[in-house]
């Protein structure tokens, strides 16, 4: 039973950095619980400290991923048709441009919100870098967070 929660924990882990990209994917919580299913076995053991300042911090992630955008949108002039133009310009995005999209489609989204908005075009392109600067930043954060999260689970299982 422990090998297949060893085995169940690294692909969350795999998903979970895989999540901490893909906007559809809420990766360090699933990293988390990567980490809860290692902790379970009954070879490895993380103390209670360690897995309440992990899971919180996956918490304080994931909820910060979602005002990130919005805030990088807003302090460069963004307006709501901006935050919603980077919301759907990334669904988009993605779907057909795939991983590409992921970058292309959150700012041409916000640029288009704003157009329609009535902005101007400088203040147009500004909100679209505020968007992506934006998600830019929340997905650095998701990648740094999985990523340690993976390195203790691997540092668990090889010492």
């Amino acid at each position: 039973m422990d090998y297949v929660m060893i085995i169940l924990g690294a692909i969350l882990m795999i998903i979970g950095i895989a999540g901490a990209v893909l906007p559809v994917l809420p990766g360090p919580p699933i990293s988390f619980l990567g980490l809860l299913l290692l902790h379970f076995t009954a070879n490895y053991q993380f103390n209670t400290s360690f897995l309440i300042l992990w899971g919180t911090i996956a918490i304080a992630v994931f909820l910060l991923d979602q005002v990130i955008p919005v805030w990088g949108t807003k302090q460069f002039g963004g307006s709501k048709f901006g935050v919603w133009g980077s919301l759907i310009g990334l669904l988009i995005g993605l779907i057909f441009l795939g991983p590409l999209g992921i970058l292309i489609g959150p700012f041409l989204g916000a640029v288009a919100g704003e157009l329609i908005a009535g902005k101007r075009s400088p203040q147009a392109l500004r909100s679209g870098i505020g968007s992506l600067l934006g998600f830019l930043a929340g997905t650095i954060v998701k990648l740094i967070v999985s990523g340690m999260m993976c390195w203790y689970f691997m540092k668990e299982i090889i010492y």
